[in-house]
């Protein structure tokens, strides 16, 4: 969650393949070039491939 642009983290299953992931949420995706190296979402946690996931801007919603 330290990261630049990660919004959150949550588990998932890949599209294609139906393997279980990681998924990390993000505002935006950013080019690799642009990220400073300790911003950079491995491609894989703890033997887990990862996805990245961007969803724009989060915030709490209203009940009303």
């Amino acid at each position: 969650m330290r990261l630049a642009n990660v919004t959150g983290v949550g588990t998932g299953r890949d599209e294609n393949s139906g393997a279980d992931v990681i998924v990390v949420f993000v505002t935006h995706r950013v080019p690799l070039d642009r990220l400073r190296d300790e911003d950079v979402v491995p491609d894989v946690l703890d033997g887990v491939p990862v996805r990245v996931l961007a969803i724009g801007d989060v915030g709490a919603q209203d009940d009303a």
